[in-house]
């Protein structure tokens, strides 16, 4: 067994976990405008869904306004539909050229939602880092078992894993902290 390999790979899965987390969170609405808000809106355009930002520019001119504008006009209908159906409650207005999105300053109410979905989405990135780490110390204990290291090696490798880990959820709680702060900034 190459711990090296092992260790390398929770390190990746780690990352790649904290990685999403803050591709999740950035979609998260924060009172601010921001183009990554609208990274899941897919679009119905010729004929199959695609992401908006492949149909149309996307700019923040102000601080709470976004601006879509499609390569296409014909898409506009299409995509107000769907600004409109996703869970952003964000009302679309066009000039027949380009859609504005007006950002309104969250409620408490809204901000405290907000807050519980952030803690929710880094409740998941922990349970996965925490699978990251049992598969792991699995495999050091099978290879403890197959007399391939050796016992106090085991306990060495377990305590490396656990150290990644403990980074690792440091991480989710920092990035989700930098989340909750910047949802409370009014």
């Amino acid at each position: 067994m190459d711990f090296s390999e092992v260790k390398k790979e929770v390190q990746t899965k780690t990352e790649k976990t904290a990685d999403r987390l803050k591709e999740e969170l950035a979609s998260i609405r924060a009172g601010r405008a921001n183009p990554s808000l609208l990274d899941r809106i897919t679009v119905e355009a010729y004929g199959q869904q695609t992401p908006l930002n492949q149909v149309a520019g996307i700019t923040a001119p102000e601080a709470r306004l976004l601006t879509i504008q499609p390569w296409d006009a014909s898409l506009i209908p299409a995509i107000e539909k769907e600004i409109l159906k996703s869970d952003l409650g964000l009302n679309p207005s066009n000039d027949g050229k380009l859609i504005r999105l007006a950002i309104p300053a969250l409620t408490e109410e809204r901000r405290k939602e907000m807050i519980k979905v952030v803690g929710k989405d880094a409740e998941q990135s922990k349970v996965a880092i925490r699978n990251v780490r049992r598969d792991a110390i699995d495999l050091i204990k099978k290879a403890e078992k197959n007399k391939e290291i050796s016992e106090d090696d085991q306990k060495d490798y377990e305590e490396e894993i656990q150290k990644i880990i403990d980074a690792a959820v440091k991480n989710i709680d920092a990035i989700a902290k930098a989340k909750e702060d910047e949802l409370l900034e009014i």
